[in-house]
């Protein structure tokens, strides 16, 4: 078994293993916080994605495709001006957050000590960012899939004690344990990373001369990093204006804001918890061929890169459509675990194709940032976004069409997204849209 097929099983096994935990942690939220509370939690989840984005500048990324691309030998080198950096830019961030939040009405409407709990995670999230990446390059797949379990163990026990030791009073109060939990969470996985690149550096290189520069580096660093980070911003900001937009047109549509609160909530915290289980498969194959598509790509191995390509799609197809398939029949207990609601199964049912092309898109997406095509990565989910909100905005604000246009909406976007990806990818690599032929030329 190679490299790229023994990490992705890996990580997927533990992923699995987290997302039984995940539902388990969407259960207890969905049971404590009720309908309109899911509403609010998911509605402020995105901004402190969105934060978390900035922060992290996408170092596990860049700092990943940097280790596969070079000798172990400049790695602790590499690492050393790459945690410099880090530590200015964060500083940085952390000023500039701090006078938004306080200054602009941002989380405002929410509890007070979340601005606090925000800029706590800052720092965490940023240091934790490069300790991935490293791990991610060197191929350690074990490392990244233990902290992937933890992450969400630790958010599921500290979950469970906070609200069976306290009893909240307010919906505002529990959605800031819930987030208070996350932050936690993500400082003990900072905490692992540490012990463990800790403990291997007697394995980098210490005599080694470097022969990069601290400039070059930083360069080689953010010529990754910002074309990555401009994907994720813009991602993490759409998905912070997508609530707005959904419960603005179903407003719009005739809903109270209450009502079309309880919506979104039942939307996104029940049905696209249970459409998004399977990508956890989707997120292992991304981590493990990132650095496996910039080797091949350094290396101009064109039938590796043909292979992977050919790799990822069978292993998508083998789980994704038994995934909706399942999904499909089993709807009715499956959004029973949370809470009934009809309208749940209803929505779940008919946004298959948002979760089935949202697991193909996952990997094509590492696969562009393998080939250094993050740009058009870019370009493809703005156009993705502009065709989806539009449509969710026009067709969802129908008093006739309401939830129904959000769906269409949704759907549509990822199709479009995924056949965008794919037809770049099979061009790039100079394969035909089947795959099995390379393109005459």
């Amino acid at each position: 078994m190679n490299a790229f097929l023994k990490g992705t099983f890996v990580l997927a096994f533990a992923a699995f293993l987290g997302e039984l935990v995940e539902f388990l942690v969407n259960m207890i939220l969905a049971r404590e916080l009720g309908k309109e509370g899911m509403g609010i939690y998911m509605s402020v989840l995105p901004i402190i994605f969105l934060i978390a984005t900035v922060a992290s500048l996408e170092f596990p990324i860049s700092i990943a495709k940097f280790i596969a691309e070079h000798d172990r030998k400049e790695h602790r080198h590499m690492m050393k001006h790459a945690t410099r950096f880090a530590l200015f830019m964060t500083i940085i961030f952390f000023c500039l957050t701090a006078v938004v939040v306080f200054s602009f009405p941002v989380l405002s409407h929410y509890h007070p000590m979340l601005n606090r709990i925000v800029l706590i995670f800052i720092p965490i999230v940023a240091f934790s960012a490069i300790l991935r990446g490293y791990f991610t390059g060197k191929n350690r797949m074990t490392t990244i899939a233990v902290s992937n379990f933890i992450r969400k163990a630790v958010q599921l026990t500290l979950l469970f004690l906070l609200f069976r030791t306290f009893s909240f009073e307010s919906a505002e109060l529990s959605m800031l344990a819930a987030v208070g939990a996350l932050v936690g969470t993500e400082a003990v996985i900072l905490i692992y990373f540490f012990f463990s690149y800790f403990t291997s550096l007697n394995v980098i290189t210490k005599s080694h001369r470097p022969t990069l520069q601290p400039k070059e580096i930083r360069h080689k660093l953010l010529a990754v990093s910002l074309p990555t980070t401009g994907l994720r911003l813009f991602n993490a900001l759409a998905n912070a204006i997508q609530p707005f937009l959904i419960k603005k047109a179903l407003v719009l549509s005739g809903m109270s804001m209450s009502v079309a609160t309880q919506h979104f909530g039942i939307l996104m915290g029940v049905a696209a918890t249970i459409g998004f289980f399977p990508a956890f498969f989707a997120h292992s194959i991304l981590v493990a061929l990132i650095p496996a598509v910039s080797e091949a790509q350094i290396k101009q191995d064109s039938a590796k890169l043909q292979e992977l390509l050919q790799q990822c799609m069978k292993m998508t197809f083998t789980y994704g459509i038994p995934s909706v398939v399942v999904m499909y029949v089993f709807a009715h207990p499956l959004t029973n675990l949370f809470f009934h609601s009809t309208e749940a199964v209803y929505y779940l049912q008919n946004l298959w194709p948002f979760f089935l092309f949202h697991y193909f898109s996952i990997p094509l997406q590492a696969y562009l940032i393998g080939l250094g095509l993050v740009k058009d990565g870019l370009y493809h989910t703005i156009w993705a976004h502009i065709i989806s909100f539009g449509m969710i905005y026009l067709l969802g604000s129908q008093q006739e069409i309401g939830m129904h246009g959000i769906i269409m909406g949704l759907n549509a976007g990822a199709v479009l997204l995924m056949l965008l990806h794919y037809v770049t990818v099979c061009r790039a690599i100079g394969v035909t849209l089947i795959l099995w032929r390379a393109k005459k030329t």
